[in-house]
């Protein structure tokens, strides 16, 4: 829903302008002269101002300027009683979109306010491109490789618009961290970020706390309860692990999507709800759809903009920049200074697969800066399974077979047994490493 800010010092102008776009869905607040008109923009994001030229004490110019100075992405609307060809002149030159002369018709207010709003989309798309091109990343994002320069360019893109969004990629790879970033980035950025586990919530459970309940909806329900998506009005709502909602809660969150409303459990009506829906899943949703496992029309409801995140193990040295990050967010566990940690421990971290990913990675330094008595971090600190990333005292006469199995043992370990993944992240097919382990058994 877009916010429209309007300002005049005529109060009947203002109830006229505001039920006129109230009728057609729009957010609506009204100043009655600059200074107002300026506490509004501080408190909450605008996308169109429509201001009048005159009033008392500081005009509509003024304000204007002040908007384009600070507020670069909202679009501006000159109405006036006094049209000139230099007011409208003046006003196009401080950076308003549109210039209404009063009096006018709804249909040119709505028809100028449509103009505006696409003007203002198509400046913020254009420059979240001109912006992706640093590819810098976003507040609480760490990583510099090009893979992740593709994933910034990504949220960039999405930040702009407000079309559905969903991210894939293996457990512990940051989706919540970029669905954060590009609601904080976007105009949404002022409304709630509701994050939700789908998998988290009891299955009896699911359908109450997505749309909410009335009271004595069910045993239990005590009180009437907005769920998490009239929580997030106005802002997004961020369903994490989405394949894993039954199927009769992705017919409902299909409806949801398509007719913009909610009804709570135990209530016959609905309620409005303007969200922005970011989904996220480490599981193959075409695959589950192709299994009918997942709904199709859900599927690509959801599927307009995606974004894929890499593994941990696919961005190079992104590893060295999280492990100071993580050392450094964590550091106040150590007695003393920041910790360090040796070359052996370094590379070990470096050559680790990672099948948790920058999860584990986190995991795994804030145990290790627990774990070291002198502010050292050494590869004694370090689970087990890393220990064998680093040839040890001896090795160097290790046969090429004795060094297979031992990367076999610790991918293995890494993803707690699961032949199926362990062959993937190998590169072989689970038949092949059936014999290897068949052979290091026998061996």
């Amino acid at each position: 829903m877009h916010r429209i800010l309007v300002v005049d010092d005529s109060a009947a102008t203002l109830e006229v302008i505001r039920r006129n776009l109230e009728s057609q869905g729009y957010h609506v607040v009204t100043a009655g002269g600059v200074h107002e008109a300026v506490e509004h923009l501080k408190a909450a994001n605008v996308d169109v101002v429509i201001t009048d030229l005159r009033m008392p004490k500081v005009g509509g110019l003024d304000l204007i300027r002040h908007i384009r100075a600070r507020y670069p992405r909202c679009g501006v609307i000159m109405i006036t009683g006094y049209a000139s060809v230099d007011t409208a002149v003046s006003a196009m030159r401080e950076g308003a979109e549109d210039y209404l002369a009063k009096p006018f018709t709804d249909n040119e207010l709505l028809a100028s306010v449509a103009r505006t709003i696409e003007k203002v989309r198509a400046r913020k798309i254009l420059n979240a491109e001109s912006n992706s091109e640093s590819r810098e990343p976003p507040p609480g994002i760490v990583g510099a490789s090009a893979v992740m320069g593709e994933v910034y360019r990504s949220i960039a893109r999405a930040a702009a618009n407000a079309a559905t969004v969903l991210i894939t990629g293996e457990s512990g790879t940051g989706k919540e961290l970029v669905a954060r970033a590009i609601h904080y980035q976007g105009e949404r950025a002022s409304a709630p970020f509701v994050a939700v586990n789908c998998a988290g919530i009891p299955e009896g459970l699911v359908e109450s706390e997505l749309f909410g309940h009335t009271k004595g909806a069910f045993t239990g329900a005590s009180k009437t309860r907005a769920g998490f998506f009239l929580t997030a009005h106005h802002g997004t709502i961020f369903l994490d692990e989405i394949a894993e909602l039954a199927s009769l809660t992705q017919a409902k969150l299909l409806r949801v999507l398509e007719d913009k409303e909610v009804q709570l459990v135990g209530s016959e009506r609905t309620r409005r709800v303007d969200v922005r829906i970011i989904a996220a899943t480490n599981k193959d949703l075409a695959a589950l759809v192709r299994k009918s496992e997942f709904r199709e029309d859900l599927f690509f409801r959801l599927n307009v903009l995606t974004i894929e995140l890499p593994p941990l193990r696919d961005r190079g040295d992104d590893v060295l920049l999280l492990v100071r990050h993580f050392l450094e967010k964590y550091g106040s566990l150590s007695v003393g200074q920041l910790p360090q940690l040796t070359d052996r421990a370094l590379a070990a971290l470096r050559q680790y697969h990672w099948p948790g990913n920058v999860r584990e990675l986190e995991n795994v330094l804030q145990r290790a800066i627990v774990m070291s008595d002198d502010g050292v971090i050494d590869v004694a600190n370090l689970p087990s399974v890393m220990q064998f990333a680093i040839p040890g005292d001896g090795d160097v006469n290790s046969t090429l077979a004795q060094i297979e199995q031992n990367h076999i043992r610790r991918v293995l370990a890494g993803v707690e047994g699961n032949k199926t993944r362990a062959a993937e992240i190998l590169g072989i097919d689970r038949k092949t490493l059936r014999e290897k382990l068949k052979q290091m058994d026998n061996a």
